[in-house]
């Protein structure tokens, strides 16, 4: 089964400096139908205006992935970790039993837009951790290319969860393949328009995708998405 979730269906947040796009309930919006699709629990797709950005402020037991898709992000926590993640980078934090951290726009001149990504993790309790890894964008052109995995392995960002997060930019009539037996998958168009088997994902879409052992994704123009394969 695919389950297209059209982009306009997001639920949207604007205070001025943040623009954010929400999959999943989150902050002031609740939806009782709408909490979790399998371990994964957020999709915010956020732009922050220059120098703006979220205070200190906590986390736990939470894997928090941010794949920075323009711009640059500056992350501090009480781990003593100053970072600034930019484009063809990922950043992954492990709340775990406690951690507080602050990100900003690291620009006082240009937006920046992200991904974050909040996925349940496989053991409560663990050590707050945080890391960035970097990836070729030569390497996901009509293909996919791991950027976070279980394994950490090959230069992606190792999670705390049975899952893998894929980028890939597909060039106009060109196809592309995943198959995985028993698994869902979670997709989301972040620019393009393409064919999943039956469907049709524009960008901004998202899709929930259960019991189906084969996807077939071809572009019907240049796409950039990403692939979430989850238990």
């Amino acid at each position: 089964m695919i389950q297209v979730f059209p982009s306009e269906t997001r639920y949207q947040v604007n205070n001025g400096w943040l623009n954010s796009k929400l999959s999943f309930s989150f902050g002031e919006y609740f939806d009782p139908s709408n909490t979790a699709f399998s371990v994964m629990r957020v999709c915010n797709d956020d732009e922050v205006a220059p120098g703006k950005g979220f205070g200190a402020h906590p986390h736990s037991d939470m894997e928090i992935v941010t794949i920075v898709l323009q711009g640059a992000v500056r992350h501090e926590d009480n781990l003593g970790n100053t970072e600034i993640t930019s484009v063809g980078e990922v950043q992954r934090m492990s709340g775990g039993s406690g951690i507080v951290h602050a990100e900003f726009n690291a620009s006082h001149t240009e937006s920046t837009r992200f991904l974050q990504l909040w996925f349940m993790p496989n053991q409560l309790g663990l050590k707050p951790s945080y890391e960035t890894s970097k990836y070729n964008y030569d390497k996901m052109q009509d293909k996919l290319l791991p950027v976070v995995t279980s394994e950490g392995l090959d230069n992606t960002a190792k999670i705390h969860q049975d899952l893998s997060i894929y980028l890939s930019r597909i060039g106009k009539e060109k196809s592309i393949s995943f198959e995985r037996e028993d698994r869902r998958v979670f997709l989301f168009m972040i620019e393009g328009n393409a064919s999943v088997n039956e469907a049709t994902l524009q960008s901004g879409d998202t899709a929930r995708i259960e019991a189906i052992s084969e996807l077939k994704i071809k572009a019907n123009e240049d796409t950039f998405l990403m692939l979430i394969d989850l238990p």
